[in-house]
């Protein structure tokens, strides 16, 4: 399978309707097989076992194990278990897949916030005119979406990736990519899922268009201490919710 079909597989799954419960083991188990834990014709372990594993009830794993196998990811065998039908590769995303299992919703914030401060401060910098109208283009879109979570949250990571990427360094922007490829094989992915109504999403367009104004009139001060505010916010739905 290529690099595209992978992540075409993964966006599948990330947009299918669950609950966050179920959600979260979905991730879980659908990145153990992308990253090879789980190869190509392996037996998964048992219902009982995942969900002592997990942590969460049966029915819960019963319900990730029948999405995965409506999605051609899993093959369910009366009687003998479940078998992996999807070909992993060790691919660039591995590293990310592997972090993500050690990283705690806290861990994330923390990166977030050691790391976005100081992204938004040099992008407002080094943007060039041409990043700034690419940034906007991107405003746009999300400023489109309505109630469509999974449209939302790509929208909201490429608006991330181009602050990152204008920041001019590449090792902060390899840095903080490694952290948006975390969170969303763990946590915030189902989080949000669960959380992110149309109100919600009206809410993030518009703290996303203050940041863009900030950054578009190279007000350094004025863009950091909005991330600062929004990390703040993040933190308060995270503690809602553990």
């Amino acid at each position: 399978m290529n690099s595209d079909a992978l992540k075409m597989t993964s966006q599948i799954i990330a947009s299918h309707s669950v609950g966050a419960t179920v959600q979260v083991v979905l991730d879980r188990v659908f990145a153990q097989i992308k990253n090879g834990k789980y190869p190509l014709d392996t037996r998964l372990p048992s219902e009982r076992a995942l969900a002592a594993e997990l942590g969460v009830a049966r029915n819960t794993v019963r319900e990730a194990l029948d999405v995965l196998a409506a999605r051609k990811v899993i093959n369910r065998r009366p009687g003998s278990g479940s078998f992996v039908t999807y070909q992993s590769e060790q691919d660039e995303d591995a590293p990310a897949t592997a972090v993500a299992y050690d990283t705690s919703p806290l861990d994330h914030l923390v990166v977030r916030g050691i790391l976005e401060p100081e992204m938004v401060r040099l992008a407002v910098i080094n943007m060039s005119p041409r990043d700034i109208n690419d940034l906007e283009k991107l405003m746009s879109e999300i400023e489109a979406v309505r109630t469509d979570v999974a449209d939302f949250i790509k929208c909201e990571e490429d608006i991330y990736r181009k602050i990152a990427a204008g920041t001019r360094n590449p090792l902060l922007a390899s840095c903080y990519n490694l952290a948006i490829e975390s969170c969303r094989t763990s946590f915030r992915t189902a989080l949000l899922r669960r959380h992110l109504t149309p109100k919600r999403i009206l809410e993030y367009q518009q703290r996303y268009n203050a940041l863009f104004n900030a950054i578009a009139s190279r007000d350094v001060e004025r863009a950091v201490e909005f991330i600062k505010l929004h990390l703040i916010e993040e933190q308060k739905l995270l503690l809602q919710n553990l």
